[in-house]
């Protein structure tokens, strides 16, 4: 393992939660999975879980991937960021 020197605290590779919250249109779970996968593409089945809102209008979607490096990360933020279904990211 090595530790990153631009992310105190975190030592890589290792297990990290990416968290995005959106509409639930059907297919919002969908897009937040694509994007992930353009930066990590081993994600397993397991890792990932939606949870819909109290009133269902709204789902997260959370997924654990081995994350490489904090770029990684950063870069995997950024494009959920921009897109347009992506409400909140965490």
């Amino acid at each position: 393992m090595t530790n990153d020197g631009d992310a105190p605290g975190f030592e890589f590779p290792c297990a990290y939660e990416i968290k995005a919250m959106g509409v639930d249109d059907g297919t919002f779970h969908e897009v937040v999975i694509e994007i992930v996968r353009r930066h990590c593409t081993d994600i397993r089945e397991d890792g990932i879980r939606q949870r819909a809102s109290r009133g269902g209008k709204y789902v997260s979607v959370s997924i654990v991937i081995e994350a490489s490096s904090r770029a990684q990360l950063d870069a995997i933020y950024a494009d959920l960021t921009a897109h347009d279904k992506v409400l909140m990211r965490l």
